[in-house]
């Protein structure tokens, strides 16, 4: 009986694309990892704030971790494969080969990644237009999305790069014209970081206002002119060229990709929450917000109908789910910004040695060495005295400042690893902190939202899902699967197979909860008062430059 259900089951391969290494896994149609792999990609840092990659050297991490999760397994009951990654621009040229996206020459460097803020200019002079275009982008563009690259690229590598170009890709949609030779683009890219828009499509007025009228030329073939939803079936399925890649039969079901926070959301945000004593249990999904967190964090918000908010993306619609209205807020460095912190201190390596000898991680061991410190007060008490601002990287929301920096306030001369620990719970709360500003902005546009739903590296810290349900004073759900964004994708796939009759559907069923962690309202004076200092140290931040700016 066992062998005939195993039998029965299908699955859906997953790929994931992050910033630093592809994963892949096989899912079950019940929503289970059953097997996982994970493969480094390379980062190439030329310069400061330039962050490149290799479509290439992506494309056979893709393969070799996909081969690794299907070993074994009867081929004929792997039923789709989805795609999701990170909003990285890849170049190529009429021939589909890479071209490259520095002075250097080096053409395997063909991806800008999303990380990338070599466009500053370029952005600055796109937001002075104030088209209307910027409307669903809160108001101002960031210098993460792909217009203000394609700029860049025409005004720093015209011979080299610009006009021997023959596609731009968002990198999900590179993935899925690399498994079926079809380039359509997936709604939710061209949305969310091109300006393309569900109802009217491109905008002839903005390109040409910023200078990129040649893409309007070819009608927009360098760029997509043929979109698709998220999760509907692309071409005829997998190439024998890709399926001997990737190492799956020819012709599986390929599904139009998703940005990779978009496939935590999906992961997250439909499952089905009944007996957990939950707020938005019997409550529409739009009172939920998806979080996904890793070396930068989103926030996935969903509405019947289009919601404007200040410096928040968005809306855009059927961008992750089918039918309702996205609005999407981000801290563009958080599990980064945590390793930057931590591995900086004079105290790392007397933290890295005791963390070995105990055979935790540092952050497992930081956490303990927090509960030792504490003594009789909880552990988020212990800061205080020492606050942090988190934007090393600039802000991506709500004040959409990319020329905002780092602050910490409260230092001593103890370079110990007391203090170590002190520093990196004051950087998890100001994370914290920066997602109850996004959440309470949101929420003043006219969102209702009343729990959060945490995936990504960082949901994997218990310090850091007590520290967001604390501060923003919501229950936070994580998924039974740690790898929900993998989940995301396969549900892609299992919609490209036609197994599932929507992705609400696929998410109901494939997405489950695992652990809910509430917050301790007792401590709720403490939050409010860190964060009344918070937003005090960016007003500070904001009047020394203006002191500055007139010398």
């Amino acid at each position: 009986m066992h062998s005939e259900k195993q039998a029965s089951v299908k699955y859906y391969v997953g790929i994931d694309v992050g910033s630093a290494s592809v994963r892949a896994a096989l899912v079950d149609e019940f929503g289970t990892v059953v097997a996982h792999a994970e493969q480094p990609i390379q980062i190439w840092e030329p310069q400061p704030d330039h962050y490149e990659q290799s479509s290439a050297d992506i494309w056979a991490a893709c393969c070799s971790v996909t081969k690794k999760v299907v070993c074994g397994v009867d081929a004929s009951q792997i039923q789709g494969v989805g795609f999701d990654a990170t909003c990285s621009l890849v170049v190529v040229d009429k021939q589909f080969q890479p071209l490259a996206v520095n002075c250097e020459g080096q053409n395997h460097r063909n991806v800008i990644m999303w990380m990338d803020h070599r466009a500053v200019s370029q952005v600055e002079r796109i937001n002075a237009t104030q088209h209307r275009v910027l409307n669903y982008v809160g108001g101002v563009m960031s210098v993460e999305m792909q217009p203000p690259k394609l700029l860049w690229i025409k005004e720093n590598l015209q011979e080299s790069c610009w006009e021997k170009a023959g596609y731009f890709f968002d990198l999900p949609d590179f993935l899925s014209w690399k498994a079926t030779g079809v380039t359509a683009r997936s709604l939710c890219t061209v949305v969310c970081k091109w300006t393309y828009t569900s109802d009217g499509g491109w905008d002839d007025s903005f390109w040409k206002m910023i200078g990129l009228e040649d893409l309007v030329k070819d009608k927009y073939e360098k760029i997509g002119n043929h979109v698709l939803s998220p999760g509907e079936s692309v071409g005829k399925g997998l190439t024998p060229e890709a399926a001997k890649d990737l190492g799956l039969p020819e012709g599986i079901a390929v599904a139009a990709s998703l940005i990779d926070a978009h496939a935590g959301g999906l992961g997250v945000i439909g499952a089905d929450v009944k007996g957990h004593n939950l707020p938005c249990e019997n409550q529409p999904i739009t009172s939920r917000v998806a979080m996904i967190c890793g070396t930068s964090s989103c926030h996935m918000g969903v509405s019947e109908t289009p919601i404007f908010v200040p410096g928040v993306w968005g809306p855009y619609f059927s961008a992750m789910v089918p039918g309702l209205w996205l609005n999407e807020g981000g801290q563009s460095a958080t599990g980064k910004l945590i390793d930057h912190v931590v591995r900086g201190h004079v105290a790392f390596p007397e933290l890295q040695s005791k963390a070995a000898a105990s055979a935790h991680s540092i952050y497992t061991y930081l956490n303990s060495h927090l509960d030792l410190i504490k003594k009789s007060s909880p552990v988020g008490f212990l800061t205080v005295d020492i606050h942090v601002w988190p934007d090393f990287h600039g802000n991506r929301s709500p004040l959409t400042d990319l020329t905002l920096k780092g602050m910490v306030v409260g230092l001593t001369l103890s370079g110990g690893l007391d203090e170590l620990a002190l520093i990196y719970l004051a950087t998890i709360q100001a994370i914290a902190l920066g997602t109850r500003h996004i959440l309470e902005t949101m929420q003043a546009a006219g969102h209702r939202i009343n729990t959060l739903f945490l995936c990504g590296g960082l949901s994997k810290n218990p310090l850091f899902v007590q520290m967001h349900a604390d501060i923003t004073g919501k229950p936070v759900v994580l998924s039974k699967e740690v790898e929900a964004v993998l989940v995301g994708a396969a549900i892609l796939g299992a919609c490209a197979s036609g197994d599932f009759a929507s992705i609400q559907e696929a998410m109901s069923k494939m997405g489950k909860i695992g652990r809910v962690v509430q917050p301790n309202h007792e401590h709720k004076r403490f939050y409010d008062k860190k964060y009344e200092v918070f937003l005090k140290l960016v007003e500070h931040q904001r009047e020394y430059r203006s002191i500055m700016n007139s010398v």
